[in-house]
């Protein structure tokens, strides 16, 4: 004889059908929105505030300044360069530091964070010392552009490294098995099925590796040497505009930095996002 089940309880089906959402609310909504203005929204209307200041033909005449082009110029292109590098060396770094076994390796690991605990002036100094006038591997990069490369190259591998790795430590093995059985090279096995994937956290930690470089002052602060039309970056240019009472100068120059930046991340979102569709779609 089977035993009857009894029917749940109203409180028993409520428990049940619950839905855990994860939303905070409205007071949660106002808390975050509240910091995000005081943090992020506000410094930026009083900075657009001070470079509007004498109207939109002040602000043209600041950023179009020769001396300001320059440093825009000087500062998009080393940007550019670093970011590509760390394309390429982050993401050969993350691959090293997921699929390869190797004495030392939670120390390498540790050590990929350390431009983020390190203090940038610091960093200026012991890149001046090992490439300066007195360098003691006979390589003189200060006050050249390619002292700037090597000096935003370190702050910020981090930043494409870090983006690279969970997406390779979630990967699924089995294609790329798949791929090689099926007679694919190396080469054509990461190309086809390993870049795809790994395409859009690339282009995140892209977009934050030149975000990051074009506003950077401390790492540059020695090695770059701050020679006008050569070497000085903007946030070089912003301190000098400042030191000589032209803070409407500076400000334009920052918001052209912001809108750089902002575009930057924008577009390679942008494409990230439709490469995630792309993929999800193929799948």
């Amino acid at each position: 004889m089977s035993t009857p089940v009894e029917a749940p309880s109203p409180k028993q089906r409520g428990r049940r059908t619950a839905k855990v959402t994860g939303a905070v609310g409205p007071l949660g909504i106002g808390v975050a929105t509240l910091w995000l203005s005081i943090i992020v929204l506000l410094p930026l209307a009083a900075l657009a505030t001070e470079a509007f200041s004498e109207g939109f033909g002040g602000f043209w005449d600041a950023v179009t300044a020769p001396n300001a082009l320059a440093t825009l110029r000087i500062t998009v292109t080393v940007s550019i360069v670093v970011a590509l590098i760390n394309a390429v060396m982050g993401t050969l770094i993350a691959w090293v530091l997921v699929r390869d076994e190797f004495p030392g390796k939670k120390i390498v690991n540790a050590l990929i964070d350390l431009p983020f605990a390190l203090p940038t002036i610091v960093a200026s100094i012991v890149l001046l010392a090992l490439y300066g006038p007195q360098s003691p591997i006979g390589i003189q990069l200060n006050a050249t552009q390619p002292g700037l490369v090597v000096a935003l190259a370190f702050v910020t591998l981090p930043f494409v490294v870090r983006s690279v790795q969970p997406v390779l430590i979630e990967a699924d093995r089995e294609v790329e098995e798949a791929a090689a059985s099926l007679g694919a090279d190396n080469f054509t096995t990461f190309r086809t099925v390993v870049l795809p994937t790994l395409a859009p956290a690339i282009l995140g930690g892209v977009g934050l590796a030149f975000a990051r470089a074009i506003g950077e002052y401390g790492s540059i602060v020695l090695i770059g040497g701050n020679i006008p039309g050569q070497t000085q970056v903007a946030s070089q240019y912003i301190q000098q505009q400042i030191e000589i009472d032209r803070p409407v100068n500076a400000a334009a120059v920052s918001v052209a930095l912001l809108l750089i930046a902002f575009v930057a991340l924008f577009v390679l979102r942008l494409v990230a996002n439709r490469g995630r569709v792309r993929e999800e779609n193929d799948a």
